[in-house]
């Protein structure tokens, strides 16, 4: 039996219009703009953080957004898909939801065993919502656009599409504690027990032509309580024949980035110190924050940074 209460940390991706990205997960969505900060190693840009009421880790999508960025292809080596984790009893409100806000979804169809909606967000990233009594009792945002009873509560999961899936799955089993948990034709379901973030789908597909872009999931991370066992996985990845970064100081989580074997981009994060080590908790994303490091050049980065309004 499972043991394991860890999974997906956060997931990043690529958009286009800052304005445009954060008015579709707040406004539409409902989701919580927890962070407002700017990429690290491009800090003339954006980087925004959305979560749940807490901002707890399983429940971050993170946008790098690049107003130039051309659209984006998904392709083998990626994540393809988002999976957001919904109450079970919320799909007539979301169906309806939908509707109103004029967003296309298809289904309702099966998740592996779960009823899911798939739709796309102004970038045409893939997104699902899973409705899933796992996130029954989890608090929802109670401030959010979207009634807290029916709100995204962090991931479900994400989807991979891969050449071949035993690698990978490999590295999930191995160095996460992933167990897979069913199979249908070409996909194959690894799980964790953890309430958010604990499924990844590793779909085998064919090379077809894709692109870099907006709309395109840039990594996925995934937990580690803290810098210790931060460490001792980065040596799993070395003994596994992988190449790791050095750890990164991210301010809100340290970090070690390696490419796995399917090509996907792999992160592994701590789960503190957390986002609300510079900002009140009731009062997350409410301005732009800066790594310290960054501070002294605030004036000269805010000059670049379009204003964002949700």
């Amino acid at each position: 039996m499972k043991t394991n209460k860890k999974g997906i940390h956060h997931i990043t991706a690529i958009s286009g219009d800052a304005q445009r990205n954060a008015e579709f997960y707040v406004k539409k969505l409902g989701m919580r703009l927890v962070k407002k900060s700017v990429n690290q190693d491009d800090p003339g840009t954006y980087h925004l953080f959305y979560g749940n009421a807490n901002g707890s880790p399983g429940s971050g999508l993170t946008f790098f957004p690049w107003q130039m960025a051309i659209q984006g292809k998904p392709g083998l080596g990626e994540a393809v898909t988002v999976a957001l984790a919904v109450p079970s009893g919320s799909i007539d409100y979301w169906a309806e939801h939908f509707g109103e806000e004029g967003i296309d979804f298809d289904g309702p169809y099966d998740r592996f065993g779960q009823q899911a909606i798939g739709f796309k967000d102004p970038d045409l990233m893939g997104l699902e919502l899973v409705f899933d009594e796992q996130v029954d009792s989890l608090p929802g945002w109670e401030k959010g656009s979207v009634p807290a009873e029916y709100g995204i509560r962090g991931f479900r999961g994400t989807t991979l599409l891969l050449s071949e899936h035993e690698s990978t799955a490999q590295v999930l089993t191995n160095l996460f504690g992933f167990e897979e948990t069913a199979r249908e034709e070409n996909r194959w379901h690894y799980t964790t027990d953890a309430p958010i973030g604990g499924s990844v789908i590793i779909e085998e597909g064919e090379h077809k032509p894709s692109s870099n872009g907006r709309g395109i999931v840039h990594h996925v991370a995934f937990r580690a309580s803290d810098d210790d066992e931060l460490k001792e996985l980065r040596q799993k990845i070395i003994d596994m024949g992988l190449h790791p970064s050095d750890v990164i100081d991210r301010h809100w989580f340290h970090s070690v980035y390696f490419r796995s074997p399917g090509g996907v981009l792999f992160e592994i994060a701590t789960d503190g110190p957390g986002y609300d080590v510079d900002e009140e908790p009731d009062k997350l994303g409410q301005k732009l924050i800066l790594p310290p490091w960054l501070e002294s050049k605030r004036e000269k980065i805010e000059k670049r940074l379009p204003e964002i309004r949700v």
